[in-house]
């Protein structure tokens, strides 16, 4: 911690861009394209995707965030809603901000994790991630104004992030198995990961039952972001798993 000094000006640009600039698109798409152009210009040097680490995961989480909400600022309910990208836009900022605490680790990709598989399972993983965030904004929103809009975004951002995340987790199983010869190991981690799994499928079939379950489903959007946030955050920095930083 404490390695500010050595992080490009670039990054407090973004979080200037994402703090100040996201009550429009055009501060959002800055943001997301300075991101991209760090984390590309970082994996050249490294010569793999800088997915090691809580400085480059929670980037990419911040990346991912601002690039969903980018993508979902065009929802309907939310086109010309300001407060939407500037709410996503803080939240981003936020992660980014977060990021600059931790110093990058510039080693090489540890042979454990020189695989397809393993990039493929991190970067599906924090896609799905970004979009249970945004569907906890979007059950923020129907709680305060009713209006069901948000929950046809809560629905479709849930659905999109469990399919990322669905993907996260047999690409993992596959690199698990080339890693330690096993799909599955019984680490937090892993198990974690199935509660999340599980917590979004039940939350899809709540939005089945029909408007009376509305508000149960707006709670349990915002609920999953917190599962969300312990699967990613709480287990690697707790507990001792196989994905600890």
């Amino acid at each position: 911690m404490g390695a500010t000094a050595s992080i490009p000006p670039l990054l407090f640009f973004v979080v200037a861009c994402l703090v100040f600039g996201s009550f429009w698109r055009a501060g959002m798409m800055v943001a997301v394209s300075c991101q991209l152009f760090y984390l590309l210009n970082r994996g050249l040097l490294l010569g793999r995707l800088p997915l090691l680490g809580p400085h480059d995961t929670l980037l990419f989480f911040g990346m991912s965030l601002t690039l969903m909400g980018l993508l979902a600022s065009y929802f309907p309910v939310v086109r010309r809603m300001r407060w939407f990208t500037a709410v996503v836009g803080i939240t981003a900022g936020i992660i980014t901000a977060a990021a600059l605490l931790f110093k990058p680790l510039n080693m090489p990709l540890p042979q454990i994790l020189d695989t397809l598989w393993f990039e493929l399972h991190v970067v599906v993983a924090f896609f799905g991630y970004a979009l249970f965030a945004i569907g906890a904004i979007a059950s923020a929103a129907y709680l305060r104004t009713g209006i069901r809009g948000y929950l046809d975004l809560l629905y479709k951002t849930a659905l999109v992030g469990w399919t990322f995340f669905s993907a996260s987790m047999i690409s993992g199983g596959i690199w698990g198995y080339y890693a330690w010869g096993t799909y599955w190991l019984w680490t937090p981690k892993e198990l974690w990961t199935s509660i999340l799994w599980l917590f979004y499928a039940l939350l899809l079939h709540i939005r089945l039952k029909g408007s009376r379950w509305d508000t149960v489903f707006a709670w349990l959007g915002i609920a999953g972001a917190f599962v969300m946030l312990f699967t990613y955050l709480g287990v690697s920095l707790l507990m001792k798993s196989s994905h600890s930083f």
